[in-house]
């Protein structure tokens, strides 16, 4: 009987090709239901799925047999991929009045976008072509999840889903497709560690306002991790990879290193307004300090300003020739408000940066390496949601509470929304 359905399972394999993944599991499940009910069968099931698994031609694993019941949806703004992706990457950027608020604001972000794109372009050619945060965030997502189904059965199986702002897959699309595998319940996590109303209050307006245009509720249950700036996790991986730079200076020079944490700036206004990201930032700096014991001098610096306003500084640029002028001659950057590589840390930091160094006289400017694929970091995105599915609670005690100047008509219902979900 075993060989008969052996030849049986080979001889339609081609046939098999055609249908589509989801249909050829369904296919060898109930192939292996019915071998199971066959009295006069000499082997096991295990035996039956050993004798077809040359050639492979069905996965049989949970991951994939099981509907998903738990979806976590990464939050962050995106990178292009390729360089033909640039100019809608920025025209979605400068058009989303979460981020700025420009006079006659699609006139003046389409103006931007075309003005901007052939210098972003050529600082993406010189990074390999375009932005790797897509492949790294979905590698933290595979990992995290992975741990998850382990660590908790009973929301298993989850599913990770990225939702980005200004490029594929955006989050509005990543909404539906949510919709369509069936999530019972979903939540956002935010990939930028520090909270501001301009990056994850952004991707959480825009999901309270995909809901209001399609004009229905949401058929799964939300929450959301808005912030997680001091999670022992998060500082231990950041921690170590300070560590393990630092240990590539010159022996002689090491006690001489001057720690620059350098994160993205905010315009002053955001900042007045409230907006909580500088003392988030701060927090996560303090507690990486605190876990080298405090080993050498540092200062928390912004990058990455555009435009004449005023913004949140020193720029680093700005410290790296400060530091020279008063002889300090051995810097390391340290990308503290990044889960990932992407132009800030490859472009920015890595080339810009480098060549002002230089040109200062800076003997040795090193980087510490992004997040990325770290095990300890994939480990403490896993402990964070574990921790939040746990507490039974929408989000932190502190995303009901807006900026006291805040001026976005949209950030009272959008919190409303995320405090009214009933998990």
């Amino acid at each position: 009987m075993a060989a008969r359905l052996r030849s049986k399972v080979m001889a339609n394999y081609n046939v098999s090709l055609q249908f589509s993944s989801q249909t050829r599991q369904l296919l060898w499940r109930c192939f292996l239901s019915h071998a199971g009910r066959c009295r006069n069968i000499a082997t096991s099931s295990t035996a039956l799925a050993n004798a077809v698994a040359q050639p492979k031609m069905f996965d049989t694993s949970a991951e994939v047999n099981m509907k998903p019941k738990t979806g976590i949806m990464l939050l962050n703004m995106g990178g292009p991929e390729t360089t033909t992706e640039v100019h809608s990457f920025l025209f979605r950027l400068f058009s989303d009045r979460d981020l700025m608020v420009l006079p006659a604001q699609s006139k003046m972000a389409a103006w931007i976008a075309r003005r901007r794109t052939p210098k972003i372009q050529e600082q993406y050619e010189k990074i390999g072509g375009g932005s790797p945060i897509k492949m790294w965030t979905e590698k933290q997502g595979e990992g995290m999840v992975k741990l998850l189904d382990e660590m908790c059965p009973e929301t298993a199986p989850h599913k990770f889903y990225i939702g980005f702002r200004y490029v594929n897959p955006l989050t509005e699309d990543t909404l539906d497709q949510m919709e369509r595998d069936g999530i019972e319940r979903a939540i956002a996590f935010t990939q930028y560690p520090q909270y501001s109303c301009s990056t994850t209050g952004s991707s959480l307006n825009a999901i309270y306002k995909h809901y209001k245009e399609k004009g229905y509720n949401p058929p799964m249950k939300w929450s959301v991790i808005d912030r997680w700036p001091t999670h022992p996790g998060l500082v231990k991986a950041f921690a170590e990879n300070v560590q393990a730079e630092l240990e590539k200076f010159p022996a002689d020079v090491q006690k001489d290193v001057v720690i620059l944490f350098s994160a993205h700036s905010l315009p002053m206004k955001v900042v007045e307004r409230g907006d909580p990201y500088p003392q988030e930032v701060a927090a996560t700096v303090q507690r990486v300090m605190e876990a080298l014991n405090t080993s050498h001098p540092y200062r928390l610096v912004w990058q990455s300003k555009v435009g004449p306003m005023a913004w949140l500084g020193p720029q680093t640029e700005d410290a790296i020739k400060g530091l020279a002028r008063k002889g300090k001659k051995h810097i390391l950057l340290v990308p503290i408000a990044f889960t990932s590589d992407h132009i800030e840390t490859l472009h920015e930091l890595d080339i810009e940066y480098s060549e002002v160094a230089h040109e200062a006289g800076i003997e040795n400017i090193r980087r510490a390496a992004s997040l990325n694929d770290s095990t300890t970091f994939v480990h403490a995105m896993a402990d964070v949601v574990k921790s939040h599915m746990e507490s039974g609670v929408n989000c932190s005690r502190q995303l009901p509470l807006r900026c006291p100047l805040c001026v976005n008509p949209t950030c009272g219902p959008a919190k409303e929304f995320f405090l009214n979900e009933t998990i």
